[in-house]
């Protein structure tokens, strides 16, 4: 019996140690694309900020034309939600707080009457959305992990279409979003109408990647074309912008909750080793205690008759 049962706590033993050097391994790789994504982050800034610059700007010159693209609706009729989580998961609850998020956010619109219309970017969310019966219009999957630009110039092409049309009057955005590497949060934007943003901090003076906001520019600026017709164009260029900075940020906070959890899955497997291994050792001394227990007790049996 305890022979039976030391074989198989080593198998375990050996099935553990299998394990730990995947979630070790994938530890390694998501640390290593951490600091890649946060490049890309910063390289980003740049353009991020001068888009809001522009809009701004060319805001302040049309007042009457910004308010068809500027604002935030009081009680819309028609929302579009986009939310973007990871195309995998051992991630702890990256993906896990997007679904909540994005859930109480089409049930809140659905209160207030309101048609929700689902956007999904990753290869976990559609089966979610459509167990717990939220039809998925569009997904996307397959570059969560390393965005590109045209990648996020595809989901806002999708959403920016129904709000030019009228057919929805607000598009909602919910991401993950990358504050340091020890804080990711869940944050719901605005993407169309363009939220309204004046004179706040520039993006050269931010203290993280996701905390850059537009300023003004100042003096006098001549538009070509009018006004209006320029943030008719910008619109679209400006939700590409943002649907991007999400992608980018979004990719920095999956390997960075993926980091975490690997390394806590690889903790675990350390702890539940010493323990099956001292469960094998005790196991191991009980068996070679009761040999010789049964060794001795067969020696007293010879030795009682040669006695007597």
């Amino acid at each position: 019996m305890a022979g039976g049962q030391e074989r198989v706590l080593r198998r375990r033993i050996r099935t553990v140690q299998a394990t730990k050097k995947i979630t070790k391994a994938m530890e390694l790789i998501a640390a290593s694309q951490i600091v890649r994504a946060q490049n890309r982050i910063i390289a980003n800034r740049r353009y991020r900020a001068g888009m809001a610059r522009i809009i701004v700007e060319t805001a302040k010159a049309d007042p009457t034309a910004a308010r068809k693209l500027l604002g935030t609706p009081l009680a819309p009729k028609a929302v579009a939600i986009v939310a973007i989580v990871g195309d995998r998961g051992l991630s702890g609850a990256y993906n896990t707080t997007v679904f909540r998020t994005t859930e109480r956010l089409a049930q809140e619109y659905g209160k207030n009457g309101a048609e929700v219309r689902l956007f999904t970017v990753g290869k976990k969310a559609p089966a979610y959305f459509r167990f717990r019966g939220m039809p998925v219009e569009r997904s996307w999957a397959g570059f969560v992990d390393k965005p590109t630009f045209s990648d996020a110039r595809q989901v806002a092409a999708a959403v920016t279409a129904p709000f030019l049309a009228g057919d929805v009057e607000q598009v909602m955005l919910v991401s993950t979003r990358y504050l340091s590497a020890g804080s990711q949060a869940v944050r719901t934007n605005q993407l169309l109408p363009l939220p309204e943003s004046v004179d706040v901090v520039p993006a050269s003076a931010s203290a993280h990647p996701a905390a850059e906001e537009p300023v003004g520019l100042k003096g006098y600026t001549e538009f070509e074309p009018d006004p209006e017709k320029l943030l008719t164009e910008l619109a679209p260029r400006a939700v590409e912008s943002e649907v991007f900075s999400a992608l980018l940020e979004g990719a920095a906070a999956f390997f960075t909750a993926q980091q975490r959890a690997m390394a806590a899955a690889t903790d675990n497997a350390d702890e539940l080793i010493r323990t099956l291994s001292r469960i094998m050792n005790r196991a191991r001394q009980d068996s070679i205690t009761t040999e010789i227990m049964e060794i001795v007790s067969g020696a007293e049996a010879l030795r009682g008759p040669k006695g007597a």
